[in-house]
Formats: structure tokens, C-alpha cells, sequence
């Protein structure tokens, strides 16, 4: 693999743009699919080369990147006579950075196997601001050799690289990660609605729990979203029900009951279910102290 690889990234969202972006910024070639052409606008005058399908963009290409929104979207980029594996070369490294299942992901890998690939998977902590400035945090399953091997690329993004262990390790810490985000902000939303209830004053009450033990660094941006009203979003209320869902079912099948996970999910479906699916996660807050009860559930 030479000082500067080229490199494929699939998915030109909230977080595959930043990415994209940054690798550009330091000099390495890039082959860019995003399924919504409207996408590639910003990447114009970028000096990458736009494709019209995975396949199209993993020809030729030593690292491959996915970071898409799920399970169906990311086999879509995968799999079939114009997905990426199709003409993924051997010995290429791909990596997915998107938060997925795990059998999705270890099934990924054995098809990369077949094909003659290293992989990796790669989920990112961070958001939005993160990628754009090259903050993230990997968190990344598979071998040592592969990790070192595409290190300074993975570096581009991000201020760590963090070695877990085999394939899939990446995606289960990144799972019980985000349901640990959702069970907060879940828990924030309802516990501001019993403080407003009671009439207690609200700038008063949070200038209390955002300094105590309980103001976590997620909690005090997510209050700040809350202050400016402005939900554009980081990370979405339709993604963050999905990754509890995943959550939900990686903790099933070794006997542990995410009960946790569970109430929290209920809560962003409800959000989503009022409209909320594309706004930014801090947007269930607000919309929980202004929907009125209707029996046990929300309006």
C-alpha cells in the first residue's frame, strides 16, 4: 500500500461528508458514491472522483469506507452486480463505519474474506462537528496488521484509533455506547417534564443537575441544542431508535434484558412517530415538556 492510498468512501451524509472532506484536505484521492446525487454538489471542485455506484468507486480503490445509516442501506452498497464487492480488489482493506447489527457485520466480513479483502469494522464516536474537524474516535474490530496498515488514513478523521479486538468488537462497544446515549437523554426528557409539572423554575434546576454528578459532557450538549432551539441534526431521532433496537437484540441473545434500552427506544418512537425522525436527538427533550399526557401516553 503506498504513502497515499486511494480510498473509496460510500456514503456522503452527516458524518460521510466530514470524512470525505478531510481526507481530501490532506491530499489523498478519493472516489466518492452517495445514493442521492444532490450530494455531490459540495464535493464539485473537490478533485474527487464522483461515481455512479459502489462498484464504480471500489475499482481500483486500497481502502474502501462505508458510513451509511443502517443494516438494509449498507448491504444495498455491499452486496449485488453494482455493490462494492463486486469489484473490491484483493487485498484491499474495507472498513464500515457505519453502526450496525452484528451478525450484519460478521456476515460483511466473510463475504470480504471470499473476496480476497481485509476488514474491518470501524464505527465512530462523535457527530457531526467531530467529522467535519477530524475529531472522531475509532473504534475498531479486526487484526493488528490491518488496523497499522490503514492507521494514517483513520488518523486524517480522528484523534483516536482504538484496538478492540476481533471483527464485530467495534460494533458491540459501539452499540451499548449509543444505548447509553439514548437511556440519558431519554431519562433527561422526562425528568425535566416531573420538574415542570411541579413548577419548579427550569434555568434553576438544570444550573444544578448540569454541574452535578448527573451532567454528563451528552447531557450539557444536549441542553445547549435544547437553549438555542435548533435541531439540525447531529444525529437523529430515527437513528438513535434504530441503534436501540440493535442494542436491544445484541443484549437478548446473551441473556440480558436491556429494559433500560427498551424505555428509551419507546420514547424515541413515540418522537418519532409525532414527526420528530429527522431532527436532532436533543429535540425529544423539548418536545416532551410541551406534549401533554393523554392517559399513559404521549399526545
Amino acid at each position: 500500500m503506498s504513502d497515499k492510498p486511494l480510498v473509496a468512501v460510500l456514503g456522503l451524509g452527516t458524518m460521510g461528508s466530514g470524512m470525505a472532506r478531510r481526507l481530501l484536505e490532506a491530499g489523498y484521492e478519493a472516489k466518492l458514491f452517495n445514493r442521492s446525487p444532490e450530494r455531490y454538489k459540495s464535493f464539485k471542485d473537490s478533485g474527487a472522483v464522483l461515481c455512479k455506484s459502489p462498484a464504480e468507486a471500489a475499482t481500483g480503490a486500497d481502502i474502501v469506507i462505508s458510513m451509511v445509516s443502517d443494516d438494509l442501506v449498507s448491504r444495498s452498497l455491499w452486496q449485488g452486480p453494482q455493490g462494492a464487492l463486486s469489484t473490491a480488489g484483493a487485498g484491499a482493506v474495507l472498513v464500515e463505519c457505519s453502526t450496525l447489527s452484528l451478525d450484519w457485520v460478521q456476515e460483511l466480513e466473510n463475504l470480504a474474506k471470499a473476496r480476497g479483502c481485509r476488514f474491518l469494522d470501524a464505527p465512530v464516536t462523535g457527530s457531526k462537528d467531530q467529522a467535519e474537524s477530524g475529531k472522531l474516535k475509532f473504534l475498531v474490530g479486526g487484526d493488528a496488521e490491518t488496523i497499522a496498515a490503514i492507521a494514517p488514513v483513520l488518523s486524517v478523521m480522528s484523534v483516536e484509533i482504538v484496538p478492540l479486538g476481533p471483527v464485530g468488537s467495534g460494533t458491540t462497544l459501539k452499540l451499548v455506547n449509543n444505548f447509553l446515549c439514548g437511556a440519558q437523554i431519554a431519562a433527561l426528557a422526562e425528568g425535566l417534564a416531573v420538574l415542570d409539572r411541579h413548577g419548579l423554575n427550569q434555568n434553576v434546576a438544570l444550573a444544578v443537575l448540569m454541574k452535578g454528578a448527573v451532567g454528563s459532557p451528552l447531557l450539557q450538549t444536549i441542553m445547549a441544542r435544547v437553549a438555542s432551539d435548533d435541531f439540525t441534526p447531529n444525529f437523529s431521532v430515527s437513528l438513535i431508535e434504530k441503534d436501540l433496537s440493535y442494542a436491544i437484540n445484541e443484549g437478548a441473545k446473551v441473556g440480558v434484558d436491556l429494559s433500560s434500552a427498551e424505555a428509551a427506544r419507546s420514547r424515541f418512537q413515540q418522537a418519532n412517530a409525532a414527526g420528530l425522525g429527522e431532527r436532532d436527538i436533543a429535540s425529544l427533550v423539548k418536545w416532551f415538556l410541551e406534549t401533554p399526557y393523554v392517559g399513559n401516553a404521549r399526545a
